[in-house]
């Protein structure tokens, strides 16, 4: 354990070079071409089998070690946004309109130097570890779920992943038990009216009047028709109806995101849409179309692997504190490998207290402290070895 640390220290500055060389070269989900090969020929040169191509675009590296033992995956995601860098670095994204706004350029640089490590390490390694580094996490249907149907979670034992979380302070591992992140659904409403002039609003059926009691009208979903006790999103994201200033609109549309952590949260909301809409619209004589499109499930961390982690985590160097924190009602696809496998993702602070402003994650001026890559690796190892090197996921290495 003690070489696992000191040789990711000494590895430091490569694992910001590469952070910065993808950061530098981002792609956006299902678009992804350069990164994947780069994923691909670190992994070939350090020796290891390597899958490329699985489940569209991702990449799967594979370490046997050099004594038999159980399987565990490690998980970085790769793919970029479409959002316009405003940070002034050095290191700033070279293509106009795409930028690593949420932190997975480190993700991917923590993993590949944790694998350098740990294949110089493999004589000692009980077991087999998969380095899983997934293509479009950011778009839905996602990559997740089409790496496991190619394979990727084959013979696995337990799976282990952390987004770095630039809200959080560096030294900070957030963690916790069950529902961690919320189920992320989308859904469009299409409002039919009947057109005409500004000037004889009584011989229309204004889709605008319309839409935005329904805007109004949804709000009563989470306020009136939800348990206080469950948490629960409905937001409209976007209202279009646009006309000269002299027309009113014949069709309006919205749309908008749902998040829930129970299934029956989720169905009763999806359904709740469809009967506002419905008695909103008839109330005006007009018509609707509704689409209701399921995103990612809620990432659920099952009990005893999250434990498991979070004592791992007291032995590594520099994590400073651990703090069990509220559900996030973000969406992340890692949900599908916990429905497959026992495992936990974990949050690993990248907020630096010198910071004058501090940015959320998808702005055009996000940012991490690249001193939170190395315990991201830190601890995605350790548990790794202690998972390995252990009869029993209670008990930790030493």
């Amino acid at each position: 354990m003690e070489q696992l640390f000191s040789r990711l220290a000494n590895y430091q500055d490569e694992m910001v070079e590469i952070r910065r060389h993808l950061h530098q070269n981002p792609e956006l989900s299902f678009e992804e071409v350069k990164t994947p090969a780069f994923i691909a020929s670190y992994h070939e040169a350090l020796g290891l089998e390597v899958r490329t191509g699985v489940g569209g675009r991702g990449v799967v590296a594979t370490l046997k070690g050099g004594k038999p033992g159980k399987t565990v995956a490690l998980r970085a995601d790769f793919d970029a946004l479409p959002i316009q860098e405003e940070n002034d670095s050095p290191y700033k994204s070279k293509v106009p309109g795409v930028m690593h706004a949420c932190g997975h350029d480190g993700h991917t640089a923590s993993l590949l130097v944790l694998a350098k490590v740990l294949t110089e390490l493999k004589d000692e390694v009980e077991g087999t570890i998969v380095f899983i580094h997934q293509h479009a996490e950011e778009l839905a249907p996602g990559g997740a779920i089409a790496m496991i149907e190619d394979g990727c979670l084959d013979g696995v034992d337990v799976i282990y992943g952390t987004h770095l979380w630039a809200t959080m302070p560096t030294g900070t591992i957030g963690y916790r038990t069950g529902p961690v992140m919320a189920a992320a659904d989308s859904f469009t409403i299409k409002v039919q009216g009947k057109g005409g002039h500004g000037a004889q609003p009584h011989k229309t059926k204004d889709s605008i009047v319309i839409g935005a009691q329904l805007v109004s009208n949804l709000q009563q979903i989470v306020s009136r028709r939800v348990n206080p006790l469950d948490a629960a999103v409905v937001s409209v994201g976007a209202f279009e109806a646009k006309n000269a200033f002299n027309v009113i609109a014949d069709t309006a549309k919205l749309t908008g995101t749902v998040r829930t952590f129970k299934e029956e949260v989720r169905v009763a909301i999806e359904q709740e849409i469809d009967r506002i809409a419905k008695g909103t619209c008839l109330a005006s004589d007009a018509s609707y179309e509704y689409v209701f499109k399921r995103g990612y499930p809620a990432v659920v961390n099952h009990k005893d692997d999250t434990e498991f982690v979070v004592n791992v985590a007291r032995k590594v160097p520099r994590v400073i504190e651990l703090e069990e924190i509220e559900p996030q009602m973000g969406g992340e696809d890692y949900s599908y490998y916990l429905e497959r496998v026992p495992g936990t993702f974990f949050f690993t602070g990248a907020l630096d207290d010198s910071w004058e402003e501090v940015y959320p994650h998808h702005h055009p001026k996000f940012k991490i402290n690249e001193d939170a890559l190395l315990i991201a690796a830190s601890l995605l190892g350790a548990a790794t070895l202690s998972y390995l090197k252990q009869d029993s996921p209670t008990k930790v290495l030493s």
